[in-house]
């Protein structure tokens, strides 16, 4: 298991920083410090490796989000609480987050169906809770699909800029997160108070961790702009 761990996380950091088709089995079999006999045997194939890091990526992230639905009837708070648990968990694994967003296109046959089935069934929390909120009247949302594919694309670019050394920690990062998409779909607005313990997510056994990648020295994440 140790060793599978090893490869993950060499994989998440070559997947994310060169890319999923960029990235050969020598290259990752010399940054695991692995042959490449081991990392098939751990791992299988390239495409199998990347398959099972989004699979544990996304199995955490839905478990997170219905948690997060599960911690409330009211449309407005399910909405605060998912959007807070999306960022928390986009914080926490940036890295893994960054290739589970990105790399779908890379999957093919069972691996693409799987995975895409998964990101559907994450999507359509946040599809329940807004239709429910516009029906009974919490939500004022002229179209769903736009805004729901607003407030997520919101949610996932965290991963690109969010700075945990920066201003703003990820408690504080997630209530403004929160605050936006309440101000979005003109909900009242849901204080940490009203949302309720949050949902705990994990760091993946995937994320590489803070130190920065070799061809990130000239800071193109940390010196973004953004990096709160």
């Amino acid at each position: 298991m140790a060793s599978l761990e090893v490869i993950q996380r060499a994989a998440v950091r070559l997947f994310a920083g060169r890319g999923f088709a960029a990235t050969g089995i020598r290259e990752l079999s010399g940054a695991a410090g692995l042959n490449s006999a081991t990392l098939y045997h751990y791992a299988g194939g390239k495409e199998e490796l990347l398959a099972s890091i989004m699979r544990a990526c996304l199995q955490a992230l839905l478990r997170a989000g219905q948690q997060a639905v599960a911690g409330s009837d009211d449309p407005p708070v399910q909405l605060a609480r998912l959007v807070r648990a999306h960022v928390a968990m986009e914080s926490a694994n940036p890295l893994t987050s960054r290739v589970t967003d990105h790399e779908v296109r890379s999957l093919t046959g069972g691996n693409r169906t799987e995975i895409m089935a998964m990101r559907d069934a994450y999507e359509g929390l946040f599809r329940d809770v807004l239709s429910k909120g516009r029906a009974n009247g919490d939500f004022d949302i002229a179209d769903l699909t736009t805004t729901r594919l607003a407030i997520m694309e919101m949610c996932n670019g965290v991963h690109n800029w969010f700075n945990p050394n920066g201003r703003l920690t990820r408690a504080a990062l997630a209530d403004r997160f929160a605050d936006l998409a309440c101000r979005m779909t003109g909900a009242r607005a849901i204080g940490r108070r009203e949302a309720g313990r949050p949902v705990d997510v994990p760091v993946l056994p995937s994320e590489p961790g803070p130190e920065p990648e070799p061809d990130q020295a000239e800071g193109d994440r940390g010196e973004s702009p953004a990096a709160v």
